[in-house]
């Protein structure tokens, strides 16, 4: 079901001028290109409509389908279907928080650097409403501004403004050339020079993070000097070197030289340009010749108009951005972001083509995804290149590229064959001929199980599940003496008066105890609009933002006070009753990456401070043990009274053999077997009861390989 359905109408507007390739055409390249390598294996059939439906929905929006849109997409003519479902949820609120987390990986964010968050959310806001790809990365790499207010600028404040980690990072993050090793020498595998290096980072050499003493604020801007110097360091004296000149040393298309998808480009954007002020408001000229009829009629109505007239002035001088020469512009870093951006700049386009590729398909034409070069060339490059072209012409629109990878074969096509040995399965999967086996990714995972246990919103009754639990604290030793509901002393602390630095320790040990059983699964969340939306012109709001991300989390979670110096302390368990009635929020609205050992970051999440930091699909005990045991699974598993199934359980018409059907469809989106069903109710019919077998049989469809595999 559609979340949001005007996005519907906003998808329309978006996509109506652009044209729309054959993904035929893809595959029609792809095969011909097995060809002429001497692969003439037939393709795998498609997957099965409930496959693809569960397919789209995890690579779309990031979580498995509900019963209700199974149910709806069922219900469409079979000739439409998987059409129809492609639109329904690329129009769901969810893709923009999906495809966040794709680029979040890409351009490292991280909440707790300066900026961080409201970067994430500016690139949140630039899914959802189509913004040109080309269009949001000029702005990440030329904006300076302040941290939050000016959200694109996280990008430069991620490497904390040092030059030739920018340049490392924008060739690698933008391009997919790795330049970074000829930062110290040439480099050993590749043709750039040190001197080329040198020149990329020359661009960023005059930007400067700054930081104000009294507000903490953080901001970048542009100095008159550059600190990039040539000939390094170690090659030179100091009275040899001088500021390096910037140059772009990468290979580009002609400019002279008339190209076909360019050309459909600029058409595209003049006819955009034209429909955007055929719809839009009055023009300037309009706004000034009313602007000065109102200030005339004002200025002939007395002074009580002349006053208005002052008080609209002093409000257009408040406007104005007084902040203009402390966030200088650079001139440097537009004229990189032009060329790294440039439709003739072939690097830029194929990158992104080969990421989402990666992504959707499970395997990218260049591996790995960041990495191009002359002697690591692209199994399928015709293929790739008509992409890139037809993206470019499409008007660098990511929405375009994603519903253009999906509806090709390649992309709907069913695995290998299960008796197929490792080398066979190999070859057909990097000749596309059968989909790569892909897991969820960790939040696709995590919102996969919220959406099959119901936890988006409570699913008990409150206070319908009251629950007794443990909790270390710690008292002041005159208070140590039992008291009704503190439980047994566990141990008494040393007699001597505490030092500072040992109640600063325990508060945190404290903060870290009084945890409600959720350390694993539970994060901060993130409200998008309102991070684009604060204002930001208190000195304090800087200082807030950064507790929000060390601090506001163990600030909600503990419930005992600060230690006082000079005070004796014991620790005791106390016990206290929870109503266990959780609901959790997307995992993609959670402060990001998650901190390490959080569910996130143990089903792959990365860590985001390396570049080429990609996601690990590696299995592991620890990953094991926190499906088998942690809260997340447990309260999904669990039967609420509140969710649909619990009145086939116990309602005046029972009907297990439904339950047990539902459920399917629900957890692993497909109709059970008779062996399934006979196995499920022999699970059920063993528990204690009906609801506690019925979420034995949940528990053991998530813990299952096929709910955590994509079909």
């Amino acid at each position: 079901m559609i979340r949001n359905a005007s996005a519907v109408a906003i998808l329309c507007l978006l996509t109506a001028s652009a044209a729309i390739a054959d993904p035929n055409t893809v595959e029609k390249t792809l095969l011909s290109e097995n060809k002429a390598k001497g692969i003439t294996t037939a393709p795998a059939d498609t997957v099965d409509d409930l496959g693809f439906a569960r397919r789209i929905c995890l690579d779309l929006v990031g979580r498995i389908p509900t019963g209700k849109e199974i149910k709806t997409f069922l219900a469409w003519p079979e000739s439409e279907r998987r059409e129809r479902l492609i639109q329904q949820y690329m129009a769901d609120k969810g893709f923009a928080d999906r495809f966040s987390a794709f680029f979040a990986d890409m351009l490292r964010i991280r909440s707790n650097q300066e900026g961080g968050n409201a970067l994430l959310a500016y690139v949140h806001q630039a899914i959802s409403t189509d913004m040109p790809y080309d269009e949001m990365c000029r702005k990440l790499i030329a904006t300076n501004g302040k941290a939050g207010r000016t959200p694109e600028v996280g990008f430069i404040l991620g490497d904390d403004a040092d030059p030739m980690a920018l340049a490392s990072a924008t060739a690698q993050v933008f391009m997919g050339i790795r330049i970074s090793c000829a930062q110290c020498h040439d480099h050993p595998f590749d043709k750039w020079t040190r001197e080329d290096f040198y020149s990329v980072a020359a661009f960023f050499g005059k930007t400067r993070r700054r930081e104000n003493n009294l507000t903490r604020t953080v901001y970048t801007t542009e100095d008159k000097t550059s600190t990039v110097m040539w000939p390094p360091e170690d090659e030179s004296d100091a009275s040899e070197r001088s500021p390096m000149k910037a140059s772009f040393p990468f290979p580009y298309l002609d400019e002279s030289q008339e190209l076909p998808f360019i050309t459909r480009l600029e058409a595209l954007r003049e006819k955009q340009k034209a429909e955007s002020q055929k719809t839009g408001g009055p023009s300037v000229d309009d706004l000034l010749a009313s602007a000065g009829a109102k200030t005339k009629s004002r200025l002939k109505g007395g002074s009580l108009d002349l006053l208005k007239v002052s008080t609209e002035a002093k409000s257009d001088i408040r406007g104005i951005d007084i902040n203009a020469d402390l966030y200088r512009r650079s001139q440097l870093r537009r004229e990189l972001a032009a060329k790294i951006t440039s439709p003739r700049n072939r690097y830029f386009s194929r990158l992104i083509v080969n990421r989402l590729w990666k992504d959707l398909v499970g395997k990218g034409f260049v591996e790995p995804v960041d990495d191009f070069r002359d002697n690591n060339p692209a199994s399928h490059p015709e293929t790739m290149d008509y992409l890139a072209e037809e993206f470019v012409a499409n008007g660098f629109s990511i929405r375009w590229l994603v519903k253009e990878i999906v509806s090709t074969p390649a992309y709907q096509r069913a695995h290998a064959p299960r008796d197929a040995d490792a080398a066979e399965r190999e070859t057909l999967e990097d000749a596309f001929l059968v989909t790569k086996i892909r897991r969820m990714k960790a939040e696709a995972m995590y919102d996969s199980i919220v959406t099959a246990g119901h936890l988006f919103e409570v699913k008990h009754l409150a206070g319908q599940n009251p629950r007794v639990v443990q909790q270390r604290i710690r008292v002041p030793a005159e208070m140590s003496e039992d008291e009704p509901g503190t439980g047994d002393l566990v141990a008494v602390e040393n007699a001597e008066a505490e030092t500072n630095e040992d109640a600063a320790m325990m508060s945190q040990q404290n903060m870290m105890a009084s945890t409600a059983d959720y350390g694993l699964e539970k994060a901060i969340e993130i409200d998008f609009d309102a991070v684009l939306a604060a204002d930001d012109t208190s000195p304090m709001i800087d200082s807030m933002q950064k507790m929000s991300r060390e601090q506001i989390e163990a600030m909600r979670m503990t419930e005992t006070p600060a230690a006082k110096p000079g005070v004796k302390y014991v620790t005791k368990m106390v016990e206290r009753t929870i109503d266990d009635n959780p609901k959790f929020s997307s995992s993609y609205r959670m402060a990001t990456p998650a901190p390490a050992g959080h569910f996130l970051r143990l089903f792959g999440q990365p860590a985001r401070v390396d570049l080429g930091d990609e996601r690990i699909e590696n299995a592991s005990m620890r990953q094991a043990l926190l499906m088998l045991n942690g809260q997340l699974t447990h309260q999904a598993a669990r039967v609420g009274p509140l969710e649909p199934v619990y009145e086939m359980l116990t309602g005046s018409s029972q009907n297990l053999e439904k339950a047990i059907q539902y459920t399917y469809v629900e957890i692993l989106t497909r109709e059970p077997t008779p062996a399934d069903i006979a196995e499920a109710t022999e699970i059920i019919e063993s528990g204690r009861d009906k609801l506690t077998g019925f979420a034995d049989f949940r528990w053991i469809l998530l813990n299952s390989n096929e709910f955590r595999f994509l079909p």
